[in-house]
């Protein structure tokens, strides 16, 4: 007999696993630890994988995808919440100039297993600035990968399959 799993718990075990399986991964963004997140995709995990494996970080879109990029080309797999894809436009250079570049730059000496990840409202009646699905923008990027899951088994396997891959991907998740 199959479970029924919703998004959100999709996405929350997806991550469990991940952190589970490799000590490096680590999830960060604004209130991902003791707030459980803004859709609470988290919750939980910080009671169970403490402050040095889900950190809360600072409202700077900029300044914490930029601290994931540089983690992330020191061996650490960080998973970075962005509170709405919306904001997305905060950290531009980030992730379009640094995160996708990294591997090209470097020669293919360096890695970039960065996953950047939230929801993309288009449509939810969350206000303007809230409601921006820039997966097309994305796509366009080399060195960029783009996911966007349908379903509750869609999101558990992408969001573990981004986790693994050693380039940047983007998960634009449906509102949970």
């Amino acid at each position: 007999m199959s479970r029924i799993l919703t998004y959100r718990e999709a996405l929350r075990e997806g991550l469990d696993e991940e952190l589970a399986r490799d000590p490096n991964v680590v999830l960060m963004g604004e209130e991902v630890a003791q707030y459980n997140g803004a859709y609470k995709v988290t919750e939980g995990l910080w009671q169970k994988w403490g402050d040095k494996r889900i950190v809360d970080t600072p409202i700077s879109e900029a300044g914490f995808i930029g601290m994931g990029i540089g983690a992330s080309m020191l061996g650490v797999r960080p998973v970075m919440e962005l509170m709405f894809w919306s904001f997305h436009s905060v950290a531009f250079d980030q992730l379009v100039n640094n995160a996708a570049c990294v591997r090209y730059m470097s020669g293919g000496l360096a890695n970039c297993p960065i996953v950047v990840r939230g929801p993309a409202n288009g449509g939810t009646n969350v206000g303007a600035t809230h409601s921006h699905i820039p997966e097309g923008l994305f796509a366009a990027f080399p060195g960029l990968k783009v996911c966007a899951p349908a379903t509750p088994a869609d999101a558990k396997g992408l969001i573990k399959a981004a986790i693994r891959d050693n380039d940047p991907v983007y998960v634009m998740e449906n509102t949970i």
